[in-house]
């Protein structure tokens, strides 16, 4: 089991609406994000993935993602810096553009960087780039996924498609891992989590559900995964489930704050924005507020190990619960909240102290293996050439 850090900036008026200086909060939101991965790194944890959306006041102000992940290949080590997700839908991103910007973070991470793609969540998001019919992502995503490897292989790519064209072009720069980065996708219901292992593909599941819920997903997945025809260079086998962390030495002061970050509101734009996910059952509709968890629920939650709160060994007992599901990486939201900052970085380190040596035991991480393995199985590949301008001159 392996464990990885969301990046969100997410921004609620709680955290602001006694300040003068709005803007100010929001760059303050940006540094911690910045100081609680660079935590993360020092701490054990093996990923960090950074969202991308765009609109979406108060729950997120992640839109360049790029550029954010870019400043963490600098100013960390180890740790993989994802994309959880890039929009590859065309009317957002040129696919051309996506591959290069995927191939200048492998570049500039020294190969660190994990490949997260998606078809964005929200139809406020979807319709502010001319998107009207949700449907028509799933399209796109078809008919793009497949050109990625192509364009990190080929120096006079071409394609004329539906949703994108373009006349031969060298996309540049090439990726600087062998053959190219892992492979993602976000999902959340059953089509999706098939698809991606017969794409083979790994899974970004970004869920609310507990471990009872995903293990039926983790399972159908896991079944595809070996009739996998992927659309990269090799399979990702892969399943990370986001939730929330708050591992203390004082597991009293981490039931006190788990119950006032507010949670609930949080939990209710995740529902509002994001009007392409399913939305449970009993769920009040907007305006109304999903409730913060109240004293006497969070202590039954822990008792019953589906929340990840209190202390190193109640924490450890519910990972136990997420690691039986069969999934290979737990990925923690712990800034979309507003837990204070200083608190976050403590729970990220008591948890590199305490948790991940119990569950991490293998230095390396599971997509780097992955990718060696079939490098090893395929064997040297003829040196990779990036052109000559000389080529493409016309012969006098």
């Amino acid at each position: 089991m392996e464990f990885s850090l969301f990046n969100s900036l997410y921004t609620p008026h709680q955290a602001y609406e006694s300040v003068d200086d709005q803007w100010s909060v929001e760059a303050q939101r940006l540094k911690n994000e910045i100081a609680w991965t660079i935590a993360g790194d020092r701490s054990g944890f093996k990923y960090t993935w950074a969202t991308e959306h765009h609109f979406l006041t108060e729950y997120s102000h992640l839109s360049s993602s790029e550029a954010f992940l870019g400043y963490l290949a600098g100013v960390t080590e180890r740790i993989h810096l994802g994309s959880g997700i890039f929009n590859i839908t065309p009317p957002v991103s040129h696919p051309a553009k996506v591959a290069e910007k995927v191939a200048m973070l492998d570049h500039l991470s020294n190969g660190r960087f994990e490949f997260g793609m998606g078809r964005g969540s929200s139809t406020t998001e979807q319709r502010g780039f001319g998107i009207t019919d949700p449907d028509d992502t799933k399209r796109m995503f078809d008919e793009v996924v497949p050109e990625f490897k192509k364009m990190w292989a080929e120096n006079d790519y071409a394609f004329d498609g539906e949703f994108f064209s373009m006349p031969p072009r060298n996309v540049l720069p090439k990726p600087y891992s062998d053959p190219h980065p892992p492979m993602w996708v976000a999902a959340g219901n059953p089509g999706t989590f098939e698809k991606a292992a017969r794409m083979g593909l790994g899974v970004l599941c970004f869920t609310t559900g507990s471990p009872e819920t995903l293990k039926p997903l983790i399972e159908i997945y896991k079944k595809n995964i070996e009739k996998a025809e992927p659309v990269g260079d090799y399979i990702n086998d892969n399943v990370m489930v986001t939730s929330q962390m708050l591992c203390l030495e004082d597991g009293q002061k981490a039931r006190d704050v788990a119950c006032d970050m507010t949670s609930g509101y949080q939990n209710t734009l995740v529902f509002h924005y994001l009007d392409t996910f399913p939305k449970p059952k009993g769920l009040p509709d907007w305006p109304i507020m999903i409730p913060d968890p109240a004293p006497e629920s969070m202590e039954a939650n822990i008792e019953a190990k589906l929340v990840m709160v209190g202390t190193p060994d109640e924490v450890s007992k519910a990972v136990k619960k997420y690691q039986d599901t069969g999934a290979d990486q737990i990925c923690f939201g712990m800034l979309s909240s507003t837990m204070p900052i200083d608190i976050a970085i403590e729970a990220v380190e008591t948890f590199g102290k305490y948790v991940i040596p119990e569950f991490d035991k293998d230095p390396v991480h599971r997509t780097t293996r992955l990718r060696e393995e079939y490098v090893a199985k395929r064997g040297p590949m003829p040196k990779r050439s990036l052109g000559r301008v000389a080529d493409k001159l016309p012969v006098l």
